[in-house]
């Protein structure tokens, strides 16, 4: 059980480190289960076509999060770290 345990805390401090990776999963999972859904009421597109918009849309949405995740770190430490005195 403590495996459990320490693997939870993990996660939990990589989610307060960088705080796009549980935004970017929640919207990868929201998206797949969106289309999912929609799936009934696709009309006449073939399924292999939906299925491709639903992975580009999923994955689209990862890579946007990954990229201001990355931004924002880089922000953070370049432009909102004090500046040092050099010598």
């Amino acid at each position: 059980m403590s495996g459990i345990e320490e693997n939870e805390s993990k996660f939990l401090r990589k989610a307060k480190e960088n705080p796009f990776v549980p935004v970017g999963m929640a919207g990868f999972l929201a998206i797949v289960g969106y289309r999912l859904m929609k799936m009934r009421s696709r009309g006449d597109t073939k399924m292999s076509v939906h299925l491709i918009h639903m992975r580009v849309a999923a994955q689209g949405f990862v890579v946007g999060a990954m990229t201001v995740g990355v931004l924002f770190s880089m922000y953070k430490d370049y432009f909102a770290k004090p500046k040092e005195n050099h010598k």
